[in-house]
C-alpha cells in the first residue's frame, strides 16, 4: 500500500471494510438460520431427516403349522425366494438421454430370466419407485437367474435387483384332507377350509421395522423387532389320524371310481369322545395347485352336501318310540305284504313280509314298519326326536359353509304322508357329519356329543392355548334305550341283514344302510336311477371305538343299493382302523363263529357223501379270507358253491364297464386297476367265494 497513492490507497480501504461489513451480515443471516433449523424448528427438521433415510418394512410372521393329532405336519410354511424392484438404484448416475436405452435393455434381460412379459417390467422400471414386486415365488433356476444379472463381476450387471424370502404355504401329503384343511392364497390370507376359519390364529402378528438406509437404499440398521416366536402364528394339532384319513380317502376314490359315482364322503369319529378321526371328501383336490382344481372338487362334501338319508333314519325314529313308549320292543307290526297306500301315494317294501318286529324292520328295512311307527308317534314328537338327535343345525365345528340339512320347522305341521315319509327318511335332508354324530350317540348310551375337529392351540414355543374337551349337547335317549337300539343294529349285518357287506371279522358290527332316491330338481320328482348309497356305524357294537358314516353320491356302474356299495368300504376302514388302534378281535366271538363254520363244512361235505376230514375249507367273511382251518389236510378238490357263495366268473378279455357290470350283478365288488379290457383277476376264476368279496380287475389297454 506504501507505492499506492493516497486517493487510491483510500478507496481501497472504504472497499475492504464494505466487503468485511457485507462479509459480516451475510455471516450473521447464516447463523442466525442455523440457529432456526437447529433450535427453534429443529424437530420439524430431524422429522423430515428421519423420514427421508428411515424405511419401513412391513414383517409378515411365519404363518403357523396345522398338524394331525400325532404331530405329524399337514399344512407349514417354508421360505422360497421372491423378486423385488428398486428401479431409483437401477438409474441411478446413468445420463437422461440413455436412461429409455437402458431400461429397454434390462426389461429384455430380466423378462427373460423371470418368463415375464417385456412390456409389464419396463413399465415398473419407468415407474422409478424404490420397491416393487417382479415376480414372487420363483423357483431356483429363476432365482440363480437373477442373481446372475445382478453379478458385479459381469460386464453389465443389473443394480436393484433383490432376492426376498417369503412365506409359501407347503402341504406335504397333497390331497389329504385338502377339503378340510382348505388353502392359501399369494396374500398370505386363508380362502376356504381351516385356513380361512383359523386365519387370525395361524397368520399371527404382522409388524413394522423401521431401519435406516443408505443413499443406494439399501437397509444398514433397524431396532424395535420383536423376537420371531412373538410374531409366529399359532400351531393347530387336529384331531384327524393321517393314516385312518388316508384309508377313508382311498377307500372313498375306489367306490367312486368303480361305481362311476358323483362323489362320496366318509366321517370317521370316536363316539366316546366326538373327536373327528377322520373327514374325506371325493374327488378331492391338491392344496398346493388349488388353481388347477374345479370349485366342485374344493368343498367338503362331508359338511357341505345335504341329501335325502333314506333308511338310515330308522334307527332314530325307533329309538324316539321306544322313548315315548308308543311300541315296545318286541311288537310285531303288520308291513301290508309290501304296500301300503296312504294319502295319494303307495309305500313300498323291497322285502315283501306280513309281520316284523322292531329289530327286523331294521334287520330288512321296512319302510312301511318303519311308517307306521312313525305315524303312531305323530309329526311333533317325531320332529322333536330327530332334533334332539342333532338333525336341522349346525354340528358346530370352526369350519366354513356347513349345512344345517333341512328339517321342517314343527310350526309348519306335516300331513300325513310327510310324517310317514320323514319316518324313513324323505322329504329331508342331513350332511354326513349330522349321520355320524347321531349314530355316535346310539353308541356312546345316548348322548349327542359336539363333534371335534381340533385337538389343541399352542403357540410357537410350544405352549397350550386352547384344549377343547368333549361337550355333551344333549341326552338324545335314555341309556337303556340307546343299548337296545343298538343291539337291534346288530341284526342289519349279519344272517339276511341289509348290511352284511359291513360285517368285519371278529367283531360285531351294529349298523344301517340306506339307497335314498334323489328329487330331480326339474320335474321336482324322486328320479328312478339317481340314487345316494350310505351306511352308518359303529363297532365293536358292545365296546364302540369307531363310528362311521359313508355317503356315495349317484352310483352308476349296475348296483346303486347301500348295502352293496357303501357297506363294503364301511368295513375296509373300520378293518383297518381297529388294527391300527390296537382293538383286538372278540375272541369268544371267533371261537364262536370257527365252531359254526366248521359245523356248517362238515354237514355239507356229508351231505355231498365226503369225509370231512379230506378237505380244508377256507372260510370268507366280509370280503376277506380268514386264517381258520378246519381240517388238517390240504384241498384235494374245488368243492361246490354253498347258500351264500359263488363261483367266480372268468371275465379275461372284458372291457372294463362290462367287467364291473358282470362282477357287481353276482355280488362281487370290483376293483378296477388300469385301463382298457381284463388282463388278470384276483380271485381266480372258478374259485368259491362269498358274496361280497372284493374281486381285483387289472386292466391292459389295447395294443
Amino acid at each position: 500500500m506504501k507505492n499506492v497513492p493516497p486517493a487510491r490507497a483510500k478507496w481501497i480501504k472504504i472497499r475492504m471494510a464494505l466487503l468485511c461489513g457485507f462479509m459480516g451480515v451475510g455471516l450473521g443471516f447464516v447463523v442466525s438460520g442455523a440457529d432456526r433449523i437447529q433450535n427453534r424448528d429443529g424437530a420439524q427438521w430431524l422429522d423430515m431427516a428421519e423420514r427421508q433415510r428411515q424405511r419401513r418394512l412391513h414383517i409378515e410372521p411365519k404363518r403357523g403349522t396345522i398338524y394331525d393329532r400325532n404331530g405329524i405336519p399337514l399344512a407349514e410354511s417354508v421360505e422360497v425366494p421372491s423378486i423385488s424392484l428398486d428401479a431409483v438404484e437401477m438409474l441411478r448416475g446413468i445420463q437422461e438421454a440413455y436412461v429409455p436405452m437402458v431400461i429397454d435393455q434390462n426389461a429384455e434381460r430380466i423378462a427373460a430370466a423371470l418368463h415375464l412379459d417385456v412390456a409389464e417390467v419396463r413399465e415398473k422400471i419407468t415407474r422409478r419407485r424404490r420397491f416393487a414386486w417382479l415376480k414372487r415365488r420363483v423357483s431356483e433356476e429363476e432365482a440363480r437367474a437373477v442373481q446372475d444379472l445382478s453379478d458385479k463381476t459381469q460386464r453389465h450387471p443389473i443394480r436393484g435387483l433383490a432376492l426376498e424370502g417369503e412365506g409359501r404355504r407347503f402341504y406335504p401329503n397333497k390331497e389329504l384332507a385338502g377339503s378340510l384343511i382348505g388353502f392359501v392364497a399369494p396374500d398370505g390370507n386363508g380362502k376356504e377350509g381351516l385356513e380361512l376359519s383359523l386365519n387370525e390364529e395361524l397368520k399371527g402378528k404382522p409388524a413394522e421395522v423401521h431401519g435406516l438406509r443408505d443413499r443406494s437404499g439399501r437397509l444398514i440398521f433397524s431396532e424395535g423387532l420383536d423376537t420371531e416366536q412373538a410374531l409366529a402364528g399359532h400351531n393347530v394339532y387336529l384331531t384327524i389320524d393321517r393314516a385312518i384319513q388316508f384309508t377313508a380317502e382311498r377307500e372313498l376314490a375306489a367306490a367312486v371310481r368303480t361305481y362311476e359315482a358323483q362323489g362320496g364322503s366318509i366321517v370317521v369319529m370316536d363316539p366316546m369322545t366326538g373327536e373327528i378321526l377322520a373327514m374325506a371328501s371325493g374327488p378331492g383336490f391338491d392344496p398346493n395347485d388349488y388353481g388347477s382344481a374345479e370349485p366342485d372338487a374344493r368343498r367338503n362334501r362331508a359338511l357341505v352336501d345335504r341329501y335325502e338319508p333314506g333308511s338310515t333314519m330308522k334307527m332314530f325314529t325307533l329309538a324316539t318310540a321306544f322313548s315315548h313308549r308308543t311300541i315296545s320292543p318286541t311288537e310285531p307290526i303288520y308291513c301290508e305284504d309290501g304296500n301300503m297306500p296312504i294319502d295319494n301315494i303307495v309305500i313300498h317294501d323291497t322285502h315283501v313280509h306280513k309281520w316284523l318286529t322292531p329289530t327286523q324292520i331294521l334287520q330288512f328295512s321296512s319302510n312301511i314298519g318303519s311308517a307306521k311307527i312313525g305315524l303312531g308317534l305323530g309329526q311333533q314328537r317325531l320332529y322333536e326326536g330327530f332334533r334332539r338327535f342333532g338333525f336341522g343345525e349346525s354340528p358346530g365345528l370352526p369350519v366354513p359353509g356347513q349345512s344345517l340339512g333341512v328339517l321342517r320347522p314343527r310350526q309348519q305341521p306335516w300331513v300325513q304322508v310327510e310324517t310317514a315319509s320323514a319316518s324313513f327318511g324323505q322329504g329331508i335332508s342331513v350332511t354326513t357329519i349330522q349321520l355320524a354324530a347321531a349314530v355316535s350317540s346310539i353308541a356312546n348310551r345316548g348322548r349327542l356329543l359336539e363333534p371335534i375337529v381340533i385337538k389343541r392351540v399352542s403357540d410357537s414355543t410350544g405352549v397350550i392355548l386352547d384344549e377343547p374337551k368333549a361337550r355333551v349337547r344333549r341326552a338324545a335317549v335314555s341309556p337303556a334305550i340307546a343299548k337296545l337300539v343298538g343291539e337291534m343294529l346288530v341284526s342289519v349285518t349279519e344272517g339276511e341283514g341289509t348290511g352284511v357287506e359291513a360285517s368285519v371279522p371278529g367283531f360285531k358290527v351294529a349298523g344301517k344302510t340306506a339307497t335314498a332316491q334323489k328329487i330331480d330338481p326339474e320335474t321336482g320328482k324322486y328320479n328312478e336311477t339317481h340314487y345316494v348309497a350310505s351306511f352308518i356305524g359303529f363297532v365293536p357294537a358292545d365296546k364302540p371305538r369307531l363310528a362311521i358314516a359313508v355317503a356315495i353320491d349317484e352310483p352308476m356302474a349296475g348296483t346303486y343299493a347301500g348295502g352293496s356299495v357303501a357297506a363294503p368300504v364301511f368295513r375296509r376302514v373300520a378293518e383297518m382302523a381297529l388294527g391300527y388302534l390296537g382293538v383286538t378281535p372278540d375272541a369268544k366271538q371267533d371261537k364262536g363263529k370257527t365252531a359254526a363254520n366248521a359245523q356248517v363244512a362238515q354237514a355239507a361235505a356229508a351231505a355231498r357223501g365226503a369225509d370231512p376230514a379230506d378237505e380244508t375249507y377256507k372260510i370268507v367273511a366280509g370280503g376277506r379270507e380268514s386264517d381258520t382251518v378246519l381240517a388238517s389236510e390240504p384241498v384235494k378238490k374245488q368243492r361246490a358253491p354253498k347258500q351264500g357263495e359263488l363261483e367266480v366268473p372268468d371275465l379275461s378279455g372284458y372291457p372294463a364297464r362290462a367287467a364291473i357290470l358282470k362282477a357287481t350283478s353276482v355280488g362281487l365288488f370290483p376293483q378296477v386297476e388300469g385301463s382298457g379290457r381284463v388282463l388278470r383277476q384276483e380271485p381266480a376264476p372258478g374259485s368259491v367265494v362269498t358274496k361280497g368279496t372284493a374281486l381285483k380287475i387289472v386292466l391292459e389297454p389295447p395294443t
